[in-house]
């Protein structure tokens, strides 16, 4: 029986192709959406991936999520925090509305949906988590301190809950992708992104998401067993740690 993946924001972009990824490598696949219901059912219709509708902010609406993807596809084996929400602005002029939804989705979305799945994995003794975190979380951002804070609370997430998986045979992992070239990105002023942010990557381009995609799979795989607690940039040489 092929393992199952739930990926929270995989409908579009990076999650998109995480999702399909997973997918071509045989896992029985669900994603999650927030808003875009349109897009979200045209990815179910293109892909044949279940796609199910919750805000990840929102402890209750994740565990009855879960509960529902378990009973039509069985126990989550990989769980892939992508959703991710910005709400960009100069520190003082942040509101705490706009810190709040971002710490909440971004960070605390973390909590709310591996909560759900962890007990199952211990009880399995298999899981993987990755976490789709961000260069920004990795050296901070101008105008984003609400989105470079939940980034980085993510890291630690990862280091701490990898130590507490390890015995169990489930492992935590982060990816942090650099720019790429997804929707909203490519929504950029074309000048803005060849004249400020691609002289910026030493590569000399944007990343596509299905760069993304490949890493989440290798850290799925039994042959990333391995590999726990670890932070795997994927931004062109833009920021090294």
């Amino acid at each position: 029986m092929s393992r199952v993946a739930l990926v929270t924001g995989g409908t579009r972009g990076i999650g998109a192709a995480i999702s399909m990824a997973l997918r071509n490598a045989g896992y029985k696949v669900a994603a999650t959406y927030a808003g875009n219901e349109e897009k979200a059912q045209a990815f179910r219709n293109e892909t044949g991936i279940s796609v199910h509708k919750w805000d990840v902010s929102d402890y209750d609406a994740c565990g009855a999520g879960i509960a529902k993807v378990q009973d039509e596809l069985g126990p989550i084996d990989i769980l892939v925090n992508n959703a991710g929400i910005t709400r960009d602005a100069m520190f003082h002029k942040m509101t705490p509305q706009q810190w709040h939804e971002v710490i909440n989705t971004n960070l605390t979305g973390l909590f709310n949906m591996t909560h759900h799945v962890w007990q199952g994995m211990r009880d399995r003794s298999f899981g993987r988590v990755i976490n789709i975190s961000s260069i920004n979380g990795q050296k901070g951002q101008m105008g984003q301190a609400n989105y470079s804070a939940a980034k980085a609370g993510d890291l630690g997430f990862t280091k701490a809950l990898a130590q507490e998986g390890a015995a169990k045979n489930i492992t935590v992992n982060a990816i942090c992708p650099g720019y790429i070239g997804t929707e909203m990105v490519l929504a950029v002023p074309e000048k803005v992104l060849n004249e400020r942010i691609i002289p910026q990557i030493p590569v000399g381009r944007l990343g596509e998401p299905e760069e993304i995609a490949r890493i989440a799979v290798f850290l799925a795989s039994d042959d990333a067993g391995f590999i726990t607690g670890s932070t795997i940039s994927a931004n062109g040489g833009q920021f090294f740690v």
